[in-house]
């Protein structure tokens, strides 16, 4: 049984399934290479998985699975459930996209980062003891995040928008080639 044939066989929510998985996976693993600080794919690896996985509990699970994998080898840490719960507040960002649209998965990413950042930086302010627990040191941790910020919001258009294109293009090639192919 040639290759051609076998993809033949499998229907429609399987490529799509197995194309976004490999994606995710790949971007989980982009995670561990070098980078500049907060330039990950992660936040558009949830965005991605929500808006792209039929059953929801993949959506959730999958992204958080791949962050643990690549936790392995990055270690461990205290803030590491304000950074899962972040990712799956931008999973559910993914998943009311309903229609999609560039427009729409740019906007996703862009209030995606912007939840990381409030939610993470908050919860810097509250459990660090880095900052003064006052309204002055909730905006100077806000403040000294700016520049990490900067980094979030590029890498997670960049990652997002290439997953939802890849993903597009694959499933375009793989969905819609000639059966006699």
């Amino acid at each position: 049984m040639n290759q051609s044939y076998k993809l033949s066989m499998m229907d429609n929510s399987n490529i799509k399934f197995y194309s976004a998985l490999v994606l995710i996976f790949i971007l989980a693993f982009s995670r561990i290479i070098p980078h500049p600080p907060n330039f990950t794919p992660i936040l558009g690896m949830a965005v991605f998985a929500g808006a792209t996985f039929d059953k929801k509990i993949y959506s959730f699970l999958i992204p958080l699975v791949a962050m643990v994998l690549s936790d392995l080898f990055l270690g461990f840490h205290s803030s590491m459930i304000i950074i899962y719960l972040a990712i799956c507040l931008n999973v559910l960002i993914g998943v009311y996209i309903v229609n999609i649209s560039y427009l729409k998965i740019i906007s996703s990413l862009v209030i995606g980062s912007l939840v990381f950042f409030i939610i993470t930086n908050f919860s810097v302010w509250a459990l660090s003891g880095m900052y003064p627990y006052n309204l002055e040191g909730l905006l100077a941790c806000y403040t000294m995040a700016l520049p990490f910020f900067q980094n979030t919001i590029i890498s997670t258009i960049l990652y997002g928008l290439g997953a939802f294109f890849i993903f597009d293009l694959s499933n375009k090639y793989l969905l819609f080639r000639p059966k006699n192919y």
